[in-house]
């Protein structure tokens, strides 16, 4: 990154933070624009010590920065509903409740430390992945990664804070990878404007 940024001559300054604390990292300065990317970074994804992928083994953690309650807290001390809801809202599973359930039948046994062993607990509620549609381990994994993060609520509070960085006739652009997010973009232009 510091490398893009002396590429540009001084008119790129990098600043790690949070999106919803990025306000605080710039000051009272106003923007013409502001440009939020809400993806996940795939070189975070593709590390198996971050434990985001299922496709990699790994220990189970989903945290962006490695601070707070990590994936295998939530999936081995959250009760059976509230994993639920977890995954059918975050995840738009509709199977949410029999994972779920597998969920908390297979840290009856032992507890779920590492990305495999969530894996197989999916797959008893779910079945085998068949090569024709998505592994039906992806939509809890995203569930789990946007609740460990608190994901949403970082993206509502930096489009206030973008809103209040803008100057006048500033543009605000914002990139969303699913729905959820989508949504929650939609309905704040709607409200701004």
């Amino acid at each position: 990154g510091q490398a893009l940024a002396r590429a540009q001559g001084g008119r790129l300054t990098l600043l790690e933070g949070r999106f919803g604390g990025m306000e605080a990292l710039v000051g009272h300065a106003r923007f013409d624009g502001v440009v939020l990317d809400i993806g996940v970074s795939s070189m975070q994804i593709d590390e198996a010590a971050r434990g985001f992928s299922f496709l990699r083994d790994g220990p189970l953690d989903m945290r962006m920065a490695q601070q707070g309650p990590s994936a295998a807290d939530a999936v081995n001390t959250l009760p059976q509903d509230t994993l639920a809801d977890i995954i059918y809202v975050f995840g738009e599973e509709p199977r949410a409740r029999a994972i779920a359930r597998a969920i908390v039948a297979a840290r009856g046994l032992a507890p779920i430390t590492t990305t495999l062993a969530l894996v197989k607990a999916i797959e008893r509620a779910t079945g085998r992945p068949r090569p024709d549609k998505i592994h039906p381990a992806t939509r809890t994994f995203q569930a789990l990664r946007i609740h460990v993060n608190g994901e949403l609520d970082e993206l509502v509070e930096a489009l206030h804070a973008a809103e209040r960085m803008l100057g006048e006739g500033g543009r605000l652009v914002v990139v969303t990878f699913h729905s959820l997010e989508d949504r929650i973009v939609k309905r704040s232009f709607c409200l701004l404007y």
